[in-house]
């Protein structure tokens, strides 16, 4: 599971650190370190030439892959066990050599190896959840610390239980700043059952790493952080088993020292063979050495039992206790209902949890923290940890987990948001302070490109509420679905819509204005839904009757609510969106209609990257508002007329 550490000549750092395969070494005292005897010390090295061994064999086998990147590293039979360790590998090219461990517990066949990353077999380039093995996906680097803080902080705070996490880091990913936003995370919080494995082998993929093999520096810098960090020899069984032994009262760094390639003639500390397979007749060569420095031992290793101190947790039918309590008239902005909603939702449920990125007072989670402080994770204005610590929370649906900022600021975590779809993760972010109608603050603040970004994600499901109401449905739903879900919420106060018994769900639109003689369908969502019923009330004093839809969720879109709507209208279709044009609403319903003969759709987004002023100023600018809508509507009237 290690990475750089297959081929190392002693020992790896992955086999006495990790608790599936040894217990983590639990057997020794945390108080006092107790040498293994020298038939241990046999097996743990005879155990790490397997591994290399099937490592070698794999990536040939599949003619690639990072052989040399896995020169480095239960209850085996139930991988995911809620009492088990965690154990993550960040450095996920080197997942041959975790396929290698699975196998030496015997929960693979060691033939499986062979079917490396070959399209029917479960073993991918890179560790996925469909591994019953893995918990979250691993492989676009600098992101497994964070999951790993994440795992580390439910098992202290919400499990308060004694599993331990360990991570596996490369040192070229150590470049990546989302590393050292979770190392900070994991410092402040004291998350001492949290091991980090610094992989320290020099080389990167095509050039030396900056620090290459000056450990001291990266043990002052995980110092810097708040963290025990310790340099030790890679390649050593005693020094690893010592280090793991050492009682600690906060998060542990291992700088482990390592040789990449070590062992491989030809290719040990060089360049140029990162992500490349031995050839066939180079790799029977190092694989008859390694089997002719293997020493008989008669000691078996065997997996210790974890301890059964974290309960177990149900995460099925999490409902509200009670209808939404909004009477009409009632003005509230979508972000203050979603706060709300978030705190009604953790009276019912003790799982619900809930992460900020210092944004509580603007997206309002601080209602969450003011009733619900001990499930409440403040991760300071570093978006892209908080996402990889919401999807360490998730894992082994341990949580329902809520994460919010402004919806803008979830572009810079847009790789964590990718890799979270990967791994399979059921989170719930919600973006606030979406698009124009902000106001004075100006562009830098105003979410425009999130409905895109969350849209072209396969997992997710993008709830736009419109009122009070539909943003306490859209929270409901959202802790109930799989998957990634998406909650945009805006700043202004609008006025409720709905009844509170008014039922809702993911994929369904509401008709919200129509009569009989209706010429024009109008779709909008959030302030533009609100703009739109104003024109319709405008416009029915010409006696032009608009139909007004809100879509309620852009992704999935209910095509049939809109096109039949749409057909009573003439196929005439109107779009409005505080957005801009890539990506968003209007994009989704032109996708939903192109097969429909005789259909016409006219968008209304924003053109241009806008500047400051007060929203009513800013919607009529980028002709969003009531009036500009009100025009769209004549125009596409007038043209309809005009080509008769």
């Amino acid at each position: 599971m290690c990475a750089h550490f297959c081929f190392h000549k002693a020992g790896r750092l992955l086999v006495p650190s990790w608790n599936g395969l040894l217990g983590g070494w639990r057997g020794l005292s945390m108080e006092d370190y107790h040498k293994p005897d020298q038939q241990t010390v046999q097996a743990l090295r005879n155990i790490a030439a397997r591994l290399r061994i099937n490592s070698i064999r794999a990536t040939t086998a599949a003619g690639s892959g990072h052989p040399t990147s896995c020169c480095s590293v239960y209850r085996a039979e139930d991988p995911r066990n809620h009492n088990n360790d965690r154990f993550i590998l960040s450095k996920g090219h080197a997942a041959p050599v975790l396929y290698a461990v699975w196998a030496e517990t015997g929960f693979l066949n060691e033939s499986e190896l062979l079917n490396l990353r070959k399209v029917d077999s479960i073993l991918e380039g890179h560790p996925v959840p469909k591994q019953q093995f893995v918990d979250v996906a691993t492989g676009s680097l600098g992101q497994g610390l964070g999951a790993a803080c994440g795992m580390a902080y439910t098992a202290k705070y919400f499990d308060q239980a004694s599993y331990r996490v360990f991570c596996l880091l490369g040192d070229g990913e150590v470049s990546e700043g989302s590393v050292w936003e979770a190392m900070a995370f994991a410092s402040f919080y004291q998350l001492h059952n949290l091991v980090a494995i610094f992989d320290i082998n020099r080389l990167g993929q095509s050039d030396p790493a900056p620090l290459q093999h000056h450990v001291e520096k990266y043990q002052r810098r995980c110092e810097a952080f708040g963290w025990q960090a310790v340099s030790v020899d890679g390649h050593s069984v005693e020094e690893l088993c010592k280090v793991l032994s050492q009682p600690r009262h906060q998060p542990l760094a291992v700088i482990a020292k390592t040789i990449k390639g070590k062992g491989i003639p030809g290719a040990e500390d060089k360049m140029g063979w990162h992500g490349k397979p031995l050839p066939k007749d180079m790799a029977e060569s190092v694989i008859r050495d390694l089997q002719n420095h293997m020493v008989s031992c008669n000691k078996r290793m065997y997996p210790s039992s974890p301890t059964e101190d974290a309960l177990p947790v149900s995460l099925r039918n999490v409902h509200m206790p009670s209808a939404p309590s909004y009477k009409p008239g009632d003005k509230i902005a979508t972000r203050k209902a979603y706060g709300m909603a978030l705190a009604k939702l953790g009276r019912y449920n003790e799982r619900v949890v809930v992460l900020d990125g210092d944004t509580k007072n603007s997206t309002f989670s601080e209602l969450f923290k003011n009733e619900h402080p001990n499930r409440y994770v403040e991760c300071y204005i570093a978006e892209q940890n908080m996402v990889s610590v919401a999807v360490g929370c998730a894992a082994r649906d341990r949580n329902v987990v809520f994460a919010s900022t402004f919806a803008t600021f979830f572009s810079r975590a847009y790789d964590q948001l990718r890799m979270a779809a990967i791994s399979e993760s059921n989170i719930n972010l919600c973006g606030s302070h979406c698009g124009v109608s902000i106001g004075e603050d100006g562009p830098s603040q105003m979410g425009l490109e999130d409905l895109a970004m969350f849209r072209a994600i396969p997992t997710a499901t993008v709830f736009y509420p419109s009122d009070g109401v539909s943003t306490e449905k859209a929270v409901e739903l959202a802790a109930n679905t799989k998957g990634l879900c998406f909650i945009r919420t805006s700043r202004p106060e609008n006025n409720i819509i709905y009844n509170c018994n008014e039922d809702f769900h993911i994929g369904q639109a509401k008709v919200v204005y129509k009569s009989n003689e209706d010429h024009v369908t109008v779709i909008g969502a959030g302030v533009t839904l609100h703009e739109a019923l104003a024109a319709a009330e405008s416009l029915k004093k010409e006696r032009i009757n608009i139909r007004v839809i809100d879509p309620f969720t852009i992704k999935p879109l209910d095509s049939k609510t809109i096109i039949e709507n749409a057909r009573a209208t003439k196929g005439r279709i109107i779009t409005v969106e505080d957005h801009y044009y890539e990506g968003g609403l209007g994009e989704a319903v032109c996708s939903a209609v192109v097969n429909e003969p005789g259909f016409t759709v006219r968008r209304l987004a924003v053109s241009q990257v806008p500047r400051s002023g007060k929203p009513n100023e800013l919607l009529h600018l980028y002709a969003i508002d009531r009036e500009a809508i009100a025009q769209a509507v004549r125009k596409l009237l007038a043209n309809a007329a005009n080509s008769k």
